[in-house]
């Protein structure tokens, strides 16, 4: 996946911006230790790493100034490509998301995607607070629509956003659009700055590193469980850690991939902040046969 809040894990060279999460990776779509998918291009020029499989699933390198690139997800048409969502609103919590992507020179949905990290099309679904967040792998029909359940946690206002490379071209698109949940809704505060995120099941994972505006640093994530480092955490869609990032305000959106193969305790990636601000991080990470989520409020100085 890529684009948005600039972190350079993403390819070489583009500002890319951040967005929500939901710490607790329910409605992450499980995924086989088979899917082993090849490196996805994002905005930027892609730095090779190795990923579990010993493939190049890793991005990274030089920036450019955050003002050169729009981030992912904050248009729903770029490129020739648009985001049409059937409904823009869902009469409760659980539904369903159904969506085309549209080429604009024919209005007809697009059918030919590459296949990236093992999926044809990454979705992400976020609060507009930031506190819900949800990884889903839709599914698409022969005429180019794709539906997939969802379960979000609360009534309000969220962000989808659409992850794909059509075939043929090198860069990938994030194309987003908003999407309404009936109901009484509250928003709430966004969560304090910590280096710590406690998940379920007695997970701990820890975020080491600074996130800084306007330049590359690293970002160092540990996985423990009960007090102990997790040393054999799981492939998911092809590497061991998936991070995505929104940007407090807009939720410019971003999705990087770790810069080693090792099966933990630790995930690195290299981060540069477009802008100085609040971010919202999400590493997916898999151990015991499910994927979990951890969520960290940052501050880019």
């Amino acid at each position: 996946m890529h684009t948005g809040l600039k972190i350079t894990a993403f390819a070489a060279a583009v500002a890319a911006t951040f967005g929500t999460a939901y710490g607790v990776g329910a409605g992450v779509a499980p995924v086989t230790a088979e899917d082993r998918p090849a490196p996805r291009h994002g905005h930027e020029e892609e730095r090779k790493e190795a990923t579990p499989d010993g493939g190049h699933g890793e991005h990274g390198g030089a920036t450019a100034p955050a003002s050169d690139v729009t981030p992912g997800g904050l248009q729903v048409s770029e490129r020739g490509h648009t985001l049409d969502l059937e409904k823009d609103r869902l009469a409760g919590r659980t539904g369903e998301i159904r969506f085309t992507v549209r080429k604009d020179s024919t209005g007809k949905p697009l059918t030919s995607y590459k296949k990236e990290h093992g999926k044809e099309l990454h979705l992400i679904v976020a609060s507009q607070d930031l506190t819900a967040y949800r990884h889903l792998h839709p599914v698409r029909a022969t005429d180019g629509t794709w539906s997939t359940p969802v379960s979000l946690p609360k009534a309000g206002d969220y962000r989808v956003f659409a992850d794909f490379t059509p075939r043929g071209e090198k860069e990938g698109l994030t194309l987003g659009a908003n999407l309404g949940v009936a109901g009484a809704y509250a928003p709430a505060p966004l969560p304090e700055h910590a280096t710590t995120a406690k998940v379920t099941d007695g997970y701990e994972v820890k975020v080491d590193g600074e996130l800084k505006a306007g330049r590359a640093s690293e970002l160092t994530l540990s996985v423990a469980k009960d007090g102990k480092p997790v040393t054999d955490l799981e492939p998911y869609l092809g590497a061991y850690g998936h991070l995505v990032a929104l940007r407090s305000g807009d939720l410019a959106y971003l999705h990087v991939h770790p810069h080693e193969g090792r099966p933990g305790p630790e995930v690195s990636f290299t981060a540069t902040a477009p802008s100085a601000g609040t971010y919202r991080l999400f590493l997916d990470f898999k151990h015991d046969g499910e994927v979990r989520t951890a969520a960290f409020t940052v501050h880019a100085a």
